[in-house]
C-alpha cells in the first residue's frame, strides 16, 4: 500500500470515539484537578495526581465501580495525601514564605461563593495548618459535600473518626478563616481603590484601606528579591509598596476566584498580589513573585466543586 493511500484509509469510516474510562475521566478531570489543588496548593503537583490517577484509573474495572465519581475521588484524595507529605518536607526548606501557586480563574468561580472561598489564597495558607488527613476531610466534607463513608474510604477512616476529624478541622478552620464573606462587587472596589492607592502612592489613601495589623507575604522561593519574613503593620507594609516601581504597571485579573492584581514589567508578568478582606479593610497581602510559580496566570484555570 502506498503512503497517499494509506493516508485515504485512514480517512474513512467513522472516527474512534475515546474508550469509556476517558470519557468519564474527562467529564470529571476539572473536579479532580480541584481536589488535589485545594489540598496541595500547587497546580503542579496536582497536575501529577491527576496523572497518577488517570493510571490507576485507566486498570479498574468500570462495570465494578458503583459510583465512578466517588471513585475517582477517592484515588485523587489518596494520591494527594501521598504527595502531600512529601510537599511539607520540601516546604520546610523553602527560602522565605511558600505561599500557594496563584492561578487565573474565570469569573464564574467567584460567583461560587462558597468554592471561591475555598481556594482563595487566605483560605488555602489556613489548610496548612491543618494535618494532612484533616485537610482531606475538611476539603471532601466542607467544600464538596461527601459523604462521611465515601470520605472514610478515601482516607482509610472509620466514618466514626471522620466525623470527629471534621468537627475538630472545622472549629480549626473557623478560627482563622476571614470572619465575613465578601461579595465580589465589594472585593471589586476595594482592589480598585487599592490599585489607585499604589499607583498614587498617597500614604493617606493606603491608610484607609488597610488595617492597622495587615501581614504582608512575599514569596521569592529563593529566586528573586522578596522579603523572608512577613511585613507586619500598616506603616511597615505602606514602606514596601511604595518602593513599586514607577515603570511597573498593574492590571486587575481573578486570581483564586477573587479580584487580584497582576504586575507587569517590561511586559512579562513580575508579581501577583491577592487581598484577603476582613470588615471592608485589607487585613492580608500576599504578592508571589517566585517565577515557578506564575505559568499559570497566562491562562484560565477551570475549577469545579
Amino acid at each position: 500500500m502506498t503512503e497517499q493511500s494509506a493516508r485515504r484509509d485512514d480517512t474513512t469510516g467513522p472516527p474512534a470515539g475515546p474508550d469509556p474510562a476517558t470519557e468519564v475521566f474527562v467529564a470529571h478531570r476539572n473536579l479532580l484537578f480541584t481536589v488535589a489543588y485545594e489540598m496541595l496548593g500547587s497546580a503542579a503537583d496536582a497536575e501529577d495526581v491527576l496523572q497518577e490517577t488517570w493510571l490507576r484509573w485507566a486498570g479498574v474495572d468500570l462495570g465494578a465501580v458503583r459510583d465512578r465519581r466517588a471513585y475517582l475521588v477517592r484515588i485523587t484524595t489518596r494520591q494527594a495525601l501521598t504527595r502531600l507529605r512529601t510537599l511539607r518536607r520540601r516546604k520546610e526548606s523553602y527560602v522565605g514564605p511558600w505561599l500557594p501557586e496563584p492561578l487565573l480563574t474565570a469569573p464564574d468561580v467567584a460567583e461560587d461563593v462558597e468554592l471561591a472561598d475555598s481556594v482563595s489564597m487566605a483560605m488555602l495558607l489556613v489548610l496548612e495548618t491543618l494535618a494532612p488527613t484533616e485537610r482531606a476531610v475538611f476539603v471532601l466534607r466542607e467544600v464538596f459535600g461527601l459523604g462521611y463513608d465515601e470520605i472514610a474510604e478515601a482516607v482509610d477512616k472509620t466514618p466514626a473518626a471522620v466525623r470527629q476529624i471534621t468537627h475538630r478541622a472545622r472549629a480549626h478552620v473557623a478560627a482563622r478563616r476571614p470572619r465575613e464573606a465578601v461579595s465580589p462587587d465589594r472585593a471589586r472596589a476595594a482592589l480598585a481603590a487599592f490599585q489607585r492607592a499604589v499607583e498614587t502612592g498617597d500614604p493617606q489613601d493606603l491608610l484607609d484601606l488597610i488595617a492597622p495589623d495587615v501581614v504582608l507575604l512575599t514569596d521569592g522561593g529563593g529566586v528573586v528579591r522578596a522579603a523572608l519574613h512577613p511585613v507586619v503593620g500598616a506603616a511597615e507594609v505602606i514602606q514596601v509598596l511604595n518602593r513599586i516601581d514607577p515603570a511597573v504597571s498593574a492590571r486587575p485579573a481573578h486570581i483564586n476566584g477573587h479580584p487580584a492584581l497582576l504586575f507587569y514589567r517590561g511586559g512579562e508578568l513580575d508579581t501577583v498580589i491577592a487581598l484577603r478582606l476582613d470588615a471592608g479593610l485589607v487585613t492580608g497581602l500576599y504578592a508571589v513573585r517566585n517565577p515557578e510559580k506564575l505559568g499559570r496566570v497566562g491562562r484560565e484555570t477551570v475549577m469545579r466543586r
